[in-house]
């Protein structure tokens, strides 16, 4: 869709592995996702186009639907950008849908809600394949308690006890509608999470909390504490990077 300006505005389904990026956002020094796409951009259309996201994925953390928009003067259409961005994009970064929207689109203010799944592998052995997918747990965990506690957190509550610091928010009151702790066989957990919202390290600070219940440091009535305490000390210790997943989007 054309505005007054002459721009189109675009909507991009983006896959990545986090591995090897300094989270989403771009920065002055380290490779990102953001600045992977900008450049790509700027070589199909020769123009400095800022391209926005959902919101910021750490150093580490992957993305199965993260979302970004752009505009542009360019005359190519959706699925011109959808091609050419495949074929310039390094081999991590993958752009599974392009689609035109109309001006008012905004990637991030936008967002009704987010989904995010943490993955954990709970056994004596390490992997070899998939361990920059998952956090390696070889002590036993208590999965059944890890399961009570998750359910403490849905709904709306002050998460402050698990905002890691530096967080750029106006309040960090969130509405949580599913934490669900799944065991899927072979020692493998998954953790889903999805809300209108997240703070910074919220949902690692949260899998780290989990995580102490299941070593029993923790029980689950001592997560509803930690949540009304809006003590980020009484909380576990942050979950690794690498285990983390944005899986999708939505929108109003």
């Amino acid at each position: 869709m054309w505005t007054q300006a002459g721009q189109q505005t675009f909507k991009l389904i983006v896959e990545y592995d986090g591995s090897a990026f300094h989270g989403w956002q771009r920065q002055k020094t380290g490779r990102t996702v953001q600045e992977t796409i900008e450049k790509a951009l700027c070589v199909m259309t020769r123009e400095k186009i800022t391209v926005i996201g959902s919101g910021r994925t750490d150093a580490g953390v992957h993305a199965l639907g993260q979302v970004a928009g752009f505009k542009t003067r360019s005359r190519l259409d959706a699925q011109a950008f959808f091609k050419g961005l495949n074929s310039l994009l390094p081999g991590d970064v993958v752009v599974r849908a392009c689609d035109s929207m109309p001006s008012t689109f905004h990637a991030r203010f936008d967002v009704l809600t987010k989904r995010y799944r943490y993955h954990i592998l709970n056994r004596t052995i390490p992997p070899a394949i998939g361990r920059q997918f998952i956090w390696h747990i070889r002590k036993p965990l208590d999965t059944e308690a890890m399961i009570e506690a998750a359910g403490t957190l849905l709904g709306t509550h002050d998460f402050k006890a698990f905002e890691g610091t530096g967080s750029p928010r106006d309040h960090t009151v969130r509405t949580v509608t599913d934490s669900t702790l799944t065991k899927t066989g072979g020692g493998n957990l998954t953790y889903d999470i999805e809300a209108d919202g997240f703070l910074r390290f919220m949902v690692r600070n949260m899998v780290g909390t989990l995580v102490a219940v299941g070593l029993g440091k923790l029980s689950a009535s001592d997560v509803h504490s930690i949540l009304k305490s809006k003590d980020r000390a009484q909380a576990g210790a942050t979950a690794p990077p690498q285990g983390l997943f944005l899986i999708d989007v939505t929108y109003r």
